[in-house]
């Protein structure tokens, strides 16, 4: 029997094909999990502080987690997962909710839009030609931003860098303080391992660094392992389409829409490069997959009160951990599953065991930009905006957007019109708008 159950899992997720095994993509799956499990508890509370039920909107979301990534998993065989987008949930709960006393009902609709055009640009190719029209420059330098953002990230999370306001600036924070020690601590653990090549080992350093933080009162034991899911009567089908209709949203449409059209192209791209997806012109193979499914996710995510669900940056840390197939998502969702009966557990794992890997993920992710023609300022210029507008600004979007604008006015100043399409000038449009419409959300 279990060499049935083998044979299927192989023939389904090709895993020979790939280099990998079933043990293989478990464990990479579980390390995805782990680094991403920060949402449990973030997305949530966020959204409570718009008035919604936290905890509605995690039984909510984790379902919406489950069935995308499965679905990722089975329909594509990439190793992607999708989450709501941290940018997407900012916008809902602070901008639209708080701050601008936009009603959840309409709030919920603008994503639903946002979900349709996702559907829409997918439908009719738009996607794939956007992709066609993005310098290759651009493309190797997503991956390395997508990198230095993790990296960032990290050392966010493990409290070593911090946003100061004396400085305007980021910079170093208390050393001292005792999840910054952890942090490297678990940091050398992950080095240790990976040097010796042990199978799994970004995974063991989450385990060891989290046992080690109970002595130091980072790791929190949960009073009870198990809990009962809450139900999500009160999030579910809570939308106003026609009120989300009016011309006065518009903006907040493209705020949902774009960075997180291009967030989930970055994070494929980049992911992709570290998983060696990639072909020969930067691109990844049968892509659009990857686009319906994120496009479906935006648009049903809506229905339960989620924001915009996109392909998780996180999804490098299993690639790391030597994921490389479908199986490693699915195991990822069925892990966010089972946190329905577990969630005190799952939340018990502390932001600096996670943070080490996110560090030697983006520092690994950074190795692509051997391959720019540092001669081409038409090259390695956008790439450079590329890569510090994705990590200052913690959001890919934004990055890729000034890259490509910035490339279309080489050109232009340049004179090299005949490297220029109609494409380029209507996406160079576009993005302007985008920026411009960020002065309405403030």
């Amino acid at each position: 029997m279990d060499q049935v159950f083998s044979r299927w899992i192989d023939h389904q997720f090709k895993l020979k094909e790939n280099g990998t095994d079933i043990t293989n993509e478990i464990i990479a799956g579980l390390t995805t999990f782990t680094t991403m499990a920060y949402v449990l508890a973030l997305v949530p509370k966020m959204m409570g502080e718009a008035g919604l039920p936290a905890g509605q909107i995690l039984t909510a979301m984790v379902f919406m987690v489950f069935l995308t990534t499965a679905a990722m998993g089975l329909y594509t065989n990439r190793p992607f997962v999708l989450a709501p987008g941290m940018g997407s949930v900012a916008i809902f709960s602070i901008t639209l909710v708080q701050l601008q006393k936009v009603p959840v009902e309409i709030a919920s609709g603008i994503v639903f839009l946002s979900g349709c055009l996702f559907v829409l640009v997918t439908v009719f190719g738009v996607r794939e030609a956007i992709i066609t029209i993005i310098p290759k420059g651009i493309k190797i330098s997503i991956s390395a931003g997508v990198g230095l953002f993790l990296a960032v990230i990290g050392l966010r999370n493990a409290k070593i860098i911090i946003a100061s306001t004396e400085k305007t600036a980021l910079s170093f924070g208390n050393l001292a303080q005792p999840i910054a020690i952890l942090a490297t601590i678990g940091f050398l653990i992950l080095l240790v391992l990976e040097v010796r090549k042990v199978r799994g080992g970004a995974l063991i350093a989450i385990v060891l660094t989290t046992i080690l933080g109970i002595p130091m009162g980072i790791t929190k034991i949960p009073q009870t392992i198990f809990s009962m899911p809450s139900g999500i009567h009160d999030v579910f089908f809570r939308f106003d389409l026609m009120g989300a209709l009016d011309v006065q949203y518009v903006p907040f449409l493209f705020a949902f829409f774009l960075p997180d059209f291009f967030s989930s192209f970055g994070t494929a791209l980049g992911v992709g490069s570290k998983a060696g997806f990639l072909d020969k012109n930067g691109d990844l193979p049968e892509i659009n997959k990857v686009f319906w499914i994120d496009s479906l996710a935006a648009t049903l995510g809506s229905l339960f009160t989620i924001p915009v669900l996109i392909t998780y940056l996180e999804s490098g840390a299993g690639v790391e951990a030597g994921g490389r197939t479908g199986l490693t998502a699915l195991t990822t969702a069925s892990a966010f599953l089972l946190v329905l009966a577990i969630t005190p557990l799952a939340l018990m794992i502390p932001a600096a065991a996670t943070a080490p890997i996110l560090v030697y993920v983006g520092i690994s992710m950074l190795a692509g930009m051997r391959n720019l023609d540092y001669d081409d300022i038409a090259e390695y210029l956008p790439a450079f905006l590329c890569i510090a507008f994705t990590a200052f600004t913690f959001n890919i979007g934004n990055g890729i957007a000034v890259a490509f604008i910035a490339y279309v006015v080489i050109k232009i100043a340049a004179r090299h019109y005949q490297e220029l399409t109609l494409g380029h000038y209507l996406l160079a449009l576009v993005l302007m708008y985008y920026f411009y419409s960020l002065t309405s959300l403030k």
